[in-house]
């Protein structure tokens, strides 16, 4: 008997009243038992049915590279691994502690768009959509001309992207995106804590949108077409498939490093992120690659570094480099000491023509829905 196997009769138990719990609270929603809210406002959903690994964060930039710079654009997040609690929105100090390592990265790579954590959904984006009043409103003081009027808080978003938002049932985003990992496809997978997966794969029918992520940059027509066969999905959801494109490296300060990988004595890649096989994969086809892996969203600590400092002296060779990821980059501020530490940017691209199609169909459904939105608060 296998140890998998072993581990899957061992876990059986766990599995169904973890199952028996999903199935509950689904239920519920399905016949309005509990409700669902759909914000006033447009959103996007981006989640998956697995535990970690799908790429959400580098989908979430391309919705944001695509829409932030026509929109006012809100991304509102759990904040996961933070250490503060409820409703915060981003001050301009990108702080991982407070935000958590995604959010603060977001919010360093795009300053126009507004960035918020919050456990609860629904009162996140009624924060988001509160515009703070003058001081002398809030306090019912109206006549003090000699104290300087402060400014009102930020505009309300016309569009809020959700991240990590497909288990968050109370909310209803406008648009519900769905990823799942090329090589960890949910089809395959089995529910918690047997497997990977958040719910059953039936709650794939809630998306409208499913893209299979981190595909290879080639990917065969047959082996595309026997992927859609098992999904099986309705005519109403589109399928998309995306792959990883990395970057040229950059320092620590978002810098272009002008490094050639093909002319290193090797790299000590450095990763707490949930898979990354494929940042190592594309690095190993340019030099020796050494792998130091730590958990995903893992806090970084002078201990860890110290033994990131004796992997890196004890490599051979002395064109050496260490290779981060940008999401550890934030967790890694103030620990580096001197050490050659860089960033492999990474974005999302669409296979063949699908990103054209991709951006048409976000695009015209987001204008769609601005659009009745801001007739709505017209007519009311």
């Amino acid at each position: 008997m296998s140890f998998r196997t072993t581990i899957s009769y061992l876990l059986w138990p766990l599995t169904m009243w973890y199952a028996v719990g999903v199935a509950v609270r689904n239920f519920l929603y399905a016949v309005g038992l509990k409700r669902q809210v759909p914000p006033h406002v447009t959103t996007i959903g981006v989640g998956n049915l697995s535990v970690g690994g799908t790429g959400k964060t580098p989908h979430v930039e391309y919705l944001l590279r695509l829409l932030a710079d026509r929109y006012s654009t809100a991304v509102l997040s759990r904040g996961y691994m933070r250490r503060s609690k409820g409703f915060v929105r981003d001050d301009g100090s990108h702080d991982p502690a407070v935000l958590g390592d995604e959010p603060a990265m977001i919010a360093a790579k795009f300053p126009q768009v507004q960035v918020a954590v919050c456990e609860n959904r629904v009162e996140g984006v009624q924060r988001l959509m509160e515009t703070a009043a003058p001081m002398a409103e809030q306090t019912g003081v109206a006549d003090q001309p000699e104290e300087p009027e402060q400014a009102a808080g930020p505009e309300p978003p016309q569009l809020v992207i959700l991240d990590d938002v497909y288990q968050h049932r109370r909310i209803k985003p406008s648009i519900n995106i769905l990823l799942t990992e090329y090589r960890h496809p949910f089809y395959r997978d089995h529910i918690l804590p047997y497997g990977n997966l958040r719910e059953f794969r039936s709650a794939r029918y809630r998306a409208g949108i499913v893209i299979v992520t981190k595909c290879p940059a080639v990917l065969n027509p047959i082996e595309r077409h026997n992927i859609v066969q098992d999904l099986r999905l309705q005519n109403y959801q589109k399928v998309f498939f995306s792959y990883l494109k990395y970057g040229a490296l950059v320092d620590l300060g978002g810098r272009p490093a002008g490094v050639d990988l093909r002319r290193l004595d090797g790299v000590l890649v450095l990763t707490g992120i949930a898979r990354p096989k494929p940042m190592t994969d594309m690095l190993g086809q340019y030099c020796k690659v050494q792998h130091v892996a730590f958990p995903d969203h893992h806090v970084y600590t002078r201990r860890d570094m110290e033994r990131v400092r004796e992997t890196f002296e004890a490599m051979r060779g002395e064109r050496k480099i260490i290779v981060t990821t940008e999401k550890d980059a934030v967790r890694l501020r103030g620990l580096t000491d001197g050490l050659p530490v860089y960033v492999l940017p990474v974005e999302v691209a669409f296979h063949k023509s699908a990103d054209r199609d991709f951006d048409y169909l976000i695009e015209s459904t987001v204008k769609e829905n601005i659009s009745f939105l801001s007739k709505l608060s017209i007519w009311s």
